[in-house]
């Protein structure tokens, strides 16, 4: 992808389904009762906000942009945050939650690393490894968290 706008777009779809998904993580966590939880995801879904206010802002968009079908170029066809999200229910514990949100934050960064190994266009290269750094800063933060809850 050497298109700034299009890689832009795709952020933004990215982040905006991923504040989207975080939100429903801390209610079912706010509901199962587990507090701790529901402020590490109500903390995720604050950092897609902002990541998706960045990327609206450095694309200079107005309105959030949509993507035809034939302009997406998204790995087998989804957009990384949603996989995995298709058949969740409310019954989902706090480690499935947590494992849940790991997967989309895995697939994240595999997406934004990918574009900066082979985008030809250094801008587009360069704002896909920063994305990339801040995915895997997400995966190290639900690992920990995942650890903890494991062992508790």
């Amino acid at each position: 992808m050497d298109d700034i706008h299009l890689f832009l777009a795709h952020a933004i779809q990215l982040e905006r389904e991923a504040a989207r998904h975080y939100e429903e993580l801390t209610e079912d966590m706010k509901t199962a009762g587990n507090t701790d939880v529901a402020d590490f995801f109500r903390k995720m879904a604050g950092f897609s906000r902002k990541h998706l206010a960045d990327a609206m802002e450095r694309g200079g968009f107005r309105v959030v942009p949509e993507l035809r079908p034939d302009q997406l170029r998204w790995p087998d066809g989804i957009s990384p945050e949603n996989a995995g999200w298709e058949g969740v229910d409310g019954f989902l514990d706090v480690l499935g939650a947590l494992e849940l949100a790991l997967l989309a934050e895995r697939r994240g960064h595999a997406f934004y690393a990918g574009i900066a190994a082979v985008s030809n266009n250094i801008k587009v290269k360069r704002m896909a490894a920063e994305f990339a750094e801040e995915e895997a800063e997400h995966v190290a933060e639900l690992e920990k968290l995942i650890d903890r809850v494991a062992s508790a």
